[in-house]
């Protein structure tokens, strides 16, 4: 059930007329007795239809309540009540020259204790430029002259409590961002929209929302505007860089607000001049720091659902492997029989050794699900590459891609020679997916081995000359049931290769160079 809106009004001013006069202004009374009579007698006087002298309240004017004060102290003491019984005040009408504390002095101390409300200064003159009004009391303030006519109070009050309750609601969305369960797919168009709305709020037709990673590359998230053509991505991520925020603190540094949540920054670019102050710095940090723990919990509950379905296809799997072990157990029995009529023949050698890859993968892939630990001894780089090529050119139709192979010979890496082989495999035969499937003239992949006695590594990269990885899915490709556009593709792929050789201690990363290039580093032996 949506709350009703907030009409609550504190008037602040050292002349009991001034407060009267605002009071009966937002809460005009029912005609009296004596009006009625003043009524009636004007209907004789003029042969006129009485009407009465207090015009009845339209109905998109708010039912104020309303408070008085007659000095700064006691005002602040109102105000100081009214936040702690959560009930606090919408608009303050302030007098700017009081005795004791001033109006600007007052301002100050009720910021103290609430941010929030809309002060609105009514004063014969001032002392006070507006910048610093706005300054010490926050850019939620308003400014009137005295002598001022009923309908421009009416009218004050009635602005200043719709920009009050649209803020409030605003502000209780953003803090409800980062409780609803939403993908990612659903969760951006919401925070589009939130963040145009702030956008709107601090005057500004451009923002742009990214995500920093921990090895500080840079990625869009969404943009508003053509803000991407007014800014260096590269100045902006050196700044983020160069701040030592803390995690789940939120900072701005000039026109940039971000939070460091986890492993990751989120951040806001406003092209905006001046440094955004209270209420509207509030919002746009609120905003930040919420959109990062809801984006954070969209990429949780994907990992969950994705090892959801891991789970249910390791079950298939494993059922599938236990009826599947038997006959493909047989196929050596039965080819261990035909050498006996044909003891030479090559073709019973390569049935056993499809044989056994298909045993390997089945039991690659439950290992895969289950995380076993890899059992390392001393594999040839080079073996397996050769061996991986191999495996992959089942896929290469009639030889239309063209697969190189180079790099030095005697390296060797402590690990599983099958999951290793495998991993080789699976790169190789994305490869000739994405060329094929995109028509790549003359395809390629070039596929190298390199050591860096530097680092005690050993370099492998799987290089081709097609379209390279799609920039959506760029961050999450070695996320499990990631694919795009391929014609064969489970999703899976990739991921195994990422667990494979993380489990051998090494690592894998991607860039698009030409084509799509893959580098893997792992320990030497």
């Amino acid at each position: 059930m949506r709350e009703a809106a907030n009409t609550s009004v504190l008037v602040i001013d050292d002349e009991e007329m001034v407060r009267d006069n605002i009071e009966e202004i937002l809460l005009p009374r029912k005609n009296s007795a004596e009006s009625d009579g003043v009524d009636a007698a004007a209907s004789i006087l003029f042969d006129a239809p009485a009407k009465p002298l207090i015009a009845p309240r339209t109905s998109n004017i708010p039912n104020f309540t309303v408070d008085k004060a007659s000095n700064g102290m006691e005002g602040l003491e109102l105000v100081k009540k009214s936040v702690q019984e959560g009930r606090p005040y919408a608009v303050i009408f302030l007098d700017m020259r009081m005795p004791g504390w001033d109006g600007m002095e007052t301002a100050e101390q009720i910021r103290k204790f609430d941010s929030k409300a809309e002060i609105i200064f009514v004063t014969a003159f001032s002392d006070r430029s507006i910048e610093d009004i706005i300054a010490k009391a926050g850019q939620n303030v308003g400014y009137h002259c005295k002598p001022y006519a009923a309908e421009e109070i009416t009218q004050l009050a009635t602005k200043a409590v719709t920009d009050y309750n649209k803020l409030r609601n605003l502000e209780k969305l953003i803090e409800a961002i980062s409780s609803i369960s939403l993908d990612e797919q659903a969760l951006t168009p919401l925070l589009r929209n939130i963040l145009d709305q702030l956008a709107t709020y601090v005057e500004t037709d451009m923002a742009l929302l990214g995500r920093l990673h921990d090895d500080f590359v840079y990625e869009k998230i969404f943009a508003i505007g053509s803000i991407e053509e007014k800014i260096n991505v590269e100045e902006l991520v050196t700044r983020l860089k160069e701040a030592a925020i803390q995690d789940g603190e939120v900072e701005q540094l000039e026109d940039v607000v971000f939070a460091r949540l986890d492993t990751y920054t989120i951040f806001a670019v406003l092209k905006k001049q001046e440094q955004l102050k209270t209420e509207k710095l509030y919002l746009l940090k609120l905003f930040v720091l919420n959109a990062a723990k809801a984006i954070r919990n969209a990429e949780l509950n994907e990992k969950l659902l994705q090892k959801e379905k891991l789970s249910a296809v390791g079950k298939a799997v494993s059922m599938m492997m236990h009826d599947l072990r038997s006959p493909i157990k047989n196929i050596k029995v039965l080819t261990d029989m035909m050498r006996a009529d044909y003891p030479n023949n090559e073709w019973l050698d390569m049935i056993d050794q499809c044989g056994v890859q298909a045993s390997e993968i089945f039991e690659d892939f439950l290992d895969f699900i289950k995380e076993t630990p890899i059992k390392k001894s001393p594999v040839d780089v080079d073996k397996i590459i050769t061996e991986g090529i191999k495996l992959a050119e089942a896929k290469n139709t009639k030889g239309k891609v063209t697969i190189r192979k180079e790099g030095l010979t005697g390296l060797v890496v402590p690990g599983d020679e099958s999951k290793l082989k495998r991993s080789i495999m699976n790169l190789v035969n994305n490869a000739i997916d994405a060329l094929l499937d995109h028509k790549t003239d003359n395809p390629c992949i070039h596929v190298a081995a390199d050591a860096d006695k530097a680092t005690g590594q050993v370099i492998i990269t799987v290089k081709d000359n097609g379209p390279g990885i799609p920039q959506e899915i760029a961050k999450t490709l070695f996320d499990p049931f990631v694919t795009k556009q391929k014609s064969n593709g489970t999703g899976l792929g990739l991921a195994i290769v990422k667990q494979y050789v993380t489990a051998h201690g090494g690592t894998i990363k991607t860039k698009n160079e030409k084509g799509a290039t893959f580098t893997i580093n792992l320990p030497m032996q």
